[in-house]
């Protein structure tokens, strides 16, 4: 990359006159992910998003960040990567934690307004995370 130049998309058009984004290219900055490691899933209509990493945000009582965490918690918000102005998904405060492996593979909670079950994908052919 030539220095003080934003880098580019590459674009192409498909058949349909559709505009494409090289997903390498889209992957490489940042905006879209390949390898997923995590699926949540919301159980009142089945909502599914997956993401390559997770993280739990924790905001103070005015509602501004306050600091992040590896571990879900009572009053913490998920937010699924990548961890940037493209985020997956970011779900509200959890208000409850319903059930959880000991090593936080799967994790049930409930949200202001929903509930919640965040699992790691594991490749079923050797058993181990994806």
């Amino acid at each position: 990359m030539i220095g003080g130049v934003q880098p580019k998309l590459l674009l192409s058009m498909d058949e349909n006159g559709q505009l494409q984004v090289d997903s390498a290219q889209a992957e490489l900055l940042g905006l879209t992910e390949n390898n997923h490691n995590w699926r949540l899933v919301r159980e009142r209509d089945g909502l599914t998003h997956t993401s390559r990493d997770i993280i739990w945000l924790e905001f103070n009582e005015e509602g501004r960040f306050k600091a992040k965490h590896e571990e879900p918690g009572v009053g913490r918000s998920l937010l699924m990567s990548p961890f940037n102005l493209y985020f997956t998904w970011q779900t509200t405060s959890v208000t409850e934690i319903i059930a959880a492996t000991p090593n936080l593979d799967y994790v049930k909670f409930k949200t202001t307004n929903s509930v919640y079950e965040l699992s790691r994908i594991y490749d079923s052919a050797v058993g181990n995370p994806v």
